[in-house]
């Protein structure tokens, strides 16, 4: 009975949905509804901006497998789509350097900072990391916040200008979160 409580909180920690720091493995990320938007579209372009120059033929094997398929049943649908998505959040953890460890599932949660600078984004205003974030940091945020913007509405079939979105996009993440490193360039 003694390892009674270490079970417990095994148990707890196992059924107890821990928030993730990056959204891009979930399926409410960016990466995957961009994916979704991909497959819906029949254009790539929405996906490709996601990844590095040498993983576009997989994932365009990928898209042309998941599009042949998809139409067939409600079953091909789903697993097309679970494939051509998963597919292409590997291949955007890989481009970062990062492990992958699965696609999360709808509603994952993930860190406050991450959902407030998502809100940042969308509000155009850094509001709603405020008290999140050291307040030396707001200034270089603020930069940081101001580029995205300035890259956010560009044509989905400018794969240059998409992936410079995106450069931009996790460079503000990445310091919301209190990752001040260089991410790959790759985006360019």
């Amino acid at each position: 009975m003694k390892k009674l409580p270490l079970i417990l909180t095994g148990l707890a920690l196992l059924l107890y949905p821990a928030a993730v720091s990056a959204h891009c493995d979930t399926l409410d990320g960016p990466t995957a509804k961009d994916g979704l938007l991909a497959l819906n579209r029949k254009n790539l372009n929405y996906a490709l901006k996601w990844i590095t120059k040498d993983h576009e033929p997989e994932l365009r094997e990928a898209f042309r497998l998941a599009l042949a398929v998809r139409d067939l049943s409600d079953d091909a649908k789903t697993l097309a789509e679970r494939f051509f998505l998963e597919t292409l959040v590997r291949l955007h953890r890989a481009g970062e350097g990062a492990s992958f460890e699965g696609l999360k599932p709808h509603g994952t949660p993930v860190e406050e900072k991450v959902a407030a600078a998502d809100q940042a984004i969308a509000q155009g205003s850094l509001e709603p990391l405020q008290g999140l974030v050291p307040e030396a940091e707001l200034p270089e945020l603020q930069e940081r916040l101001d580029l995205v913007l300035q890259r956010l509405n560009y044509d989905p079939d400018n794969l240059e200008a998409g992936r410079a979105y995106i450069e931009a996009y996790v460079h503000f993440f990445k310091f919301a979160e209190g990752e001040d490193h260089d991410h790959p360039k790759h985006h360019h």
